[in-house]
């Protein structure tokens, strides 16, 4: 192909987050000032920043915890129409204690709250992909290989054709 053909490639938006656990084994979510269903906290990965280090800063600006990041729990291809293809990282948050959930502090011009959830509650506060996505990263977490999905779902075994 000559070097001034272009080709067509994905160019997803790229977004980490992280899950949180209280010592009941709830996961912390956030409602965001700028959409109706609540979220794990996280956000877009910014030109220079591996998905890691964005969620550590995610979690800075949106909880005010200073927290190392844990090991990547899942990955979900996620095609959003009308918006474009998301790759969306989700990373072991760890467990807070009562003295790091006291000392969350969120943006109010991009948050409105935080709350822990029962696993049970989520489906009336998010999307059923983001569920998926959050029992996908929970069984990770409970010892489970990293999660890859497609649409928040797990990918049935393909065929890769081989050239001989």
């Amino acid at each position: 192909m000559p070097a001034q053909e272009a080709f067509a490639v994905a160019q997803p938006r790229v977004a980490a987050g992280a899950l949180f656990r209280d010592e009941n084994g709830r996961i912390l979510l956030v409602k965001p000032t700028y959409k109706e269903r609540w979220d794990i906290p996280g956000g877009y990965v910014e030109p220079g920043e591996t998905p890691r280090q964005a969620c550590g800063r995610e979690v800075m600006e949106e909880l005010a915890l200073d927290r190392p990041v844990g090991r990547l729990l899942a990955v979900d291809w996620a095609p959003m129409p009308g918006e474009g293809d998301k790759l969306l990282f989700v990373f072991d948050g760890g467990q807070l204690d009562e003295s790091e959930i006291e000392q969350i502090a969120l943006p109010p011009e991009e948050l409105k709250a935080f709350k822990f959830f029962e696993q049970g509650e989520l489906s009336e506060v998010l999307t059923a992909r983001l569920i998926r996505r959050i029992t996908a990263a929970s069984a990770a977490l409970a010892g489970g290989d990293v999660a890859y999905l497609e649409a928040g779902h797990e990918p049935a075994p393909s065929q890769i054709a081989s050239k001989s």
